[in-house]
């Protein structure tokens, strides 16, 4: 059986989405293909995304993240849209308020992949 596959799309594919994929690689340990997308991708990664993610030690579905009608259409089985605030510009204390979201969605997420 071929293993699941999830890609998460946001508007730069510099925060939200790289943060879920990251997430969804390490917790998922190989079960499951991660890709990523942006419907206006940037350049670079979001560094302060970047350094909320370096604090965390430790298409099967198609998850949007608040690009809206901005996102391109996907093909997938399974479509979720994450309603999360926009790491652009804001502090680490912020980001990291959104990083465990993402964690704790993707933790969901990959539980029923599994199931």
């Amino acid at each position: 059986m071929s293993k699941p596959s999830v890609l998460f799309v946001c508007v730069h594919n510099a925060g939200r989405s790289q943060m879920a994929a990251g997430f969804m690689r390490e917790l998922g340990q190989g079960r499951v293909e991660v890709l990523s997308a942006g419907s206006a991708p940037k350049d670079s990664i979001n560094p302060i995304a970047v350094e909320a993610m370096a604090e965390v030690q430790a298409s099967d579905a198609v998850v949007t993240m608040g690009c809206g009608d901005a996102c391109p259409y996907y093909p997938g089985k399974r479509y979720e849209d994450w309603v999360l605030d926009d790491p652009a510009g804001q502090g680490i204390e912020s980001v990291r308020v959104i990083r465990d979201e993402i964690k704790g969605r993707v933790e969901k997420l990959l539980a029923e992949l599994l199931d």
